[in-house]
C-alpha cells in the first residue's frame, strides 16, 4: 500500500511554521510498511485543496491530511473531503458535547463557530481529541482510506500515535515490529558498509540506515502475525548488528544518548557537574531535558569569558596566556574545576571555536577540545568539526556525552 501526505494551511506555504507533521507521519508510517511517494503542501482554498484531493486520490491507497479541521470559515479538510468521497457531512453529537465540555470547563464561553467542528463525514471512524477541541477521523471510500488530523503539533502527535497509527495497522496486514539501534562515532555511510551485506540479502527483517545531526541509527523491522513472532525473528538480527558496530553502539530502543549517560550515571551512583563555553548551555540543556535528572546532575558553569573560567573554575591565568582558551589544558582545567567547585564526581570541560567567526590558521572554526575528569584522571579529545555553528555545538556536545560512556561506563 501507499500513501499520500496532504498538508493544509497557508502558514504552511508561507514558512511561518514547519511541517513537522510530515515527518512525524512519514516515520510511523515506514514503521507500518507503507510507502509514502508523494507529500503535499496546499493553501486554504478550497478548489486547489479539492485538486490535490483528487489527485491524491488518483494515486494512492491511503490519504492523510493535517490541518483545516479548526472552525473558522478557512478551516474547509473535511467538507472538500466528504464531497471528493461522495460523502454526506453530519453532526456527530459525542464530539459536541466534548466540545462544549471543554470550554465549560476553562470557563469561557463557546462561540456558535465551533460547532462547525462536530460535523463530520457520515459514517466515518471519530478520532477523539484528548489534546484539543477538534476530531480527527477516518473513513474508506472508492477503495482508498482518508484520514484527516488537527494541524498543530501538540494535537496531531498524539492523536497519530494513540489513534491513526492504531488503525492502519489493520489496514497492514499482520503486526510490524521495529528496533533502533542508536550510534555515536560512525558516520551514516560508514555504517551502511558494514551492515551492507546483511541489508541485501534480508527481505524480513529488513535493515534501514538514518542519519541525525551528529549520530546515525539502524532500524530493523520485522513482519509476522503476531509481536512475538516479529521479536523471535529481530533479536539474532539486532544481536548481529551490535556486534558488526562495537562499542560506537551505546544503546538498542532509547530515546537519546544522554538518557544513556544519565542511567549510566545513576546506575554507578555518579553526580555530574558541567562548564561549557562554545556550546553555550547545550550540554546542560540535553541533560535536563531528560526527567529525573536530578538524581545525577548537579549544574553547570557557562564561562564565555576567561575571567569566568579563572574565577569560577580555577582555570590558571597562565595556562591561558601560554595555551589559550581554546587548548586541551584549558578543557581539563575547567573539567576539574567545575567537578570541584560543585562537589561533583563527574566534570565535563568544552571550549572551542563554534563561529562562524573568531578562526585562525592554528585554530580554525569548528576546532573544539572536550575533557571528562573523574577519579582524578582527565580524558581529552580534539575534535575538528564542521558544517555551520549550530552542527558544531550539536556534535561537541554530543561528543562529550560519548566520551563519559566509553571511558566511564
Amino acid at each position: 500500500m501507499n500513501a499520500e501526505l496532504i498538508a493544509v494551511g497557508t502558514e504552511i506555504l508561507l514558512g511561518d511554521i514547519v511541517n513537522t507533521d510530515a515527518q512525524l507521519i512519514s516515520q510511523g508510517l515506514s514503521e507500518l510498511g507503507i510507502n509514502v511517494f508523494y507529500q503535499t503542501v496546499v493553501g486554504d482554498n478550497p478548489a486547489r485543496l479539492r485538486h490535490v484531493v483528487e489527485t491524491a486520490r488518483d494515486r494512492a491507497d491511503i490519504i492523510i491530511t493535517t490541518g483545516g479541521l479548526g472552525p473558522t470559515l478557512d478551516d474547509l479538510t473535511k467538507e472538500t473531503l466528504a464531497s471528493v468521497f461522495g460523502k454526506k457531512m453530519a453532526l456527530h453529537q459525542p464530539s459536541l458535547d466534548r466540545i462544549k465540555a471543554f470550554f465549560e470547563k476553562i470557563g469561557r464561553e463557546m462561540t456558535p463557530n465551533n460547532e462547525k467542528q462536530a460535523w463530520l463525514p457520515e459514517g466515518c471512524t471519530v478520532f477523539v481529541n484528548e489534546w484539543g477541541t477538534a476530531p480527527g477521523c477516518a473513513f474508506e471510500a472508492y477503495g482508498k482510506h482518508v484520514l484527516m488530523l488537527p494541524g498543530p503539533p501538540r494535537e496531531c502527535n498524539p492523536m497519530w500515535k494513540e489513534c491513526a497509527m492504531p488503525y492502519l495497522y489493520k489496514l497492514a496486514g499482520g503486526c510490524i515490529v521495529s528496533r533502533n539501534i542508536r550510534v555515536f562515532g560512525l558516520g551514516e555511510s560508514a555504517m551502511e558498509d558494514r551492515l551492507h551485506d546483511m541489508m541485501a540479502s534480508m527481505t524480513n527483517p529488513t535493515i534501514a540506515p538514518y542519519a541525525k545531526t551528529s549520530e546515525c541509527f539502524a532500524r530493523v523491522t520485522a513482519k509476522a502475525d503476531t509481536p512475538e513472532q516479529c521479536e523471535a525473528m529481530l533479536a539474532p538480527v539486532v544481536d548481529e548488528i551490535v556486534s558488526l558496530l562495537g562499542e560506537d553502539v551505546y544503546g538498542v530502543d532509547v530515546d537519546s544518548l544522554e538518557q544513556v549517560v544519565g542511567d549510566g550515571l545513576r546506575q554507578r551512583g555518579l553526580t555530574l557537574a558541567v562548564a561549557e563555553s562554545c556550546t553555550g548551555g547545550l550540554l546542560s540543556k540535553r541533560i535536563t531535558d531528560v526527567p529525573g535528572c536530578s538524581d545525577y546532575y548537579l549544574g553547570g558553569v557557562c564561562s564565555y569569558a576567561n575571567e569566568v573560567k579563572m574565577g569560577v573554575l580555577g582555570v590558571q591565568k597562565e595556562t591561558l596566556d601560554t595555551a589559550g582558551a581554546v587548548s586541551p589544558e584549558v578543557a581539563g582545567q575547567m573539567a576539574a574545576g567545575v567537578a570541584k567547585a560543585l562537589g561533583a564526581d563527574v566534570g565535563v570541560g568544552i571550549t572551542g571555536v563554534a563561529g562562524p567567526g573568531g578562526g585562525t590558521e592554528e585554530k580554525p572554526v569548528g576546532l573544539v577540545y572536550i575533557s571528562v575528569w573523574y577519579n582524578g584522571k582527565c580524558y581529552t579529545r580534539r575534535l575538528n568539526a564542521s558544517n555551520g555553528r549550530d552542527r558544531i555545538r550539536m556534535q561537541a556536545a554530543s561528543t562529550a556525552l560519548d566520551m563519559i560512556r566509553r571511558n566511564l561506563f
